[in-house]
């Protein structure tokens, strides 16, 4: 049976209500009287039942965070963030993965309303996650789209400008003299992908260069590899990849590798995200750098406010610039 509040205040010899503040009110307790209910606390092993004490104030310390592949290390170094800067406020993140379903999702979103938590930060499967937000907003529970932007003014997110990192990309390869590129990516349904793809093809089409799409159905190192497989077996074949993500790269590098090519002298390789493997990686890979650990603790920020001060609060699109990353795997002078 469990132990109660009440068994605290009986071995304590006070009343409920000196138990209850000393557990929610300290400073308003004498020293003595607070030491001995802390010491009964201890003596019967009371645990509190904060999950109740919460759900009778109407206000939750947990925050909830939905990410499309916790198998992809960009999303847990996102977390890693985001769940630093709600344990500094005192609340914990529960962290959830949709796998990139729909149904997934829509089921996590579902628990997590009747959870009544008190926030949701949201990388959603399609789209900007208008439809199912709409559960979190029925129940009064703020949500901030994660590496997604938002069109809406009315709710906060926090993302990089991915049509600019594919710029990057495409305009460091077609620098190094490669006129034939691959961008290795897909489903094109995912806005990260697309967006990706749009920045390389706008370089592309303004250059001459050529820019094949190798579609892939996930952003997985397997994906990458076969992908890659099926690549080398074509006529034509680009001089130089650009990767969706550095999973996809590392892939690409395995294939290669594989087959006995060398990188990049035989084709060069470039991904996106610079995880902590992409520096790893058996020719340390080129990459488009996003500040992964800042996204999470930004959006957890912008949450927690909007959470707290709702009627004062001002919605925010915050928007990370890329970066460049160059390493072996598309120049050979480098380390």
């Amino acid at each position: 049976m469990a132990v109660s509040i009440k068994d605290v205040a009986r071995v304590a010899g006070v009343s409920l209500g000196t138990v209850s503040n000393v557990l929610n009110r300290p400073d308003q307790v004498a020293p003595a009287t607070r030491e001995r209910v802390r010491q009964a606390i201890a003596d019967i092993g009371y645990v509190r039942n904060d999950s109740a004490r919460q759900l009778r104030a109407g206000r939750s310390r947990t925050l909830a965070m939905v990410v499309l592949d916790m198998a992809n290390p960009f999303f847990t170094d996102v977390a890693r963030g985001a769940e630093e800067e709600a344990a500094g406020h005192g609340a914990m993140l529960v962290l959830c993965n949709s796998g990139a379903d729909e149904r997934r999702e829509h089921r996590h979103l579902e628990q997590i309303a009747e959870q009544r938590m008190r926030g949701v930060l949201l990388t959603p499967v399609v789209g900007s996650g208008d439809e199912p937000l709409e559960l979190l907003a029925a129940q009064n529970i703020p949500a901030v789209l994660v590496d997604r932007g938002s069109p809406r003014p009315d709710r906060c997110s926090v993302t990089v400008d991915d049509v600019l990192g594919g710029r990057l990309a495409a305009r460091h390869l077609l620098a190094l003299g490669h006129t034939h590129l691959g961008f290795v990516g897909g489903p094109l349904s995912v806005t990260q992908v697309a967006d990706r793809f749009q920045g390389a093809a706008d370089v592309a089409r303004g250059t001459g260069a050529r820019l094949d799409h190798i579609a892939t159905d996930a952003p997985t190192v397997t994906a990458g590899r076969d992908a890659t497989v099926a690549l080398l077996a074509a006529d034509v074949r680009p001089t130089a990849l650009f990767c969706a993500n550095d999973l996809l790269a590392l892939g690409a590098l395995q294939a290669l590798i594989m087959a006995g090519l060398s990188v990049p002298g035989d084709m060069a390789v470039i991904g996106y995200d610079d995880i902590d493997f992409a520096a790893a990686a058996a020719v340390p890979l080129s990459s488009v750098r996003q500040p992964r650990e800042e996204l999470g603790r930004s959006a957890a920020r912008l949450l927690l406010e909007e959470a707290d001060r709702d009627a004062t609060h001002r919605h925010q699109h915050v928007v990370f610039m890329p970066e460049l990353v160059v390493r072996r795997s598309t120049d050979p002078g480098r380390r």
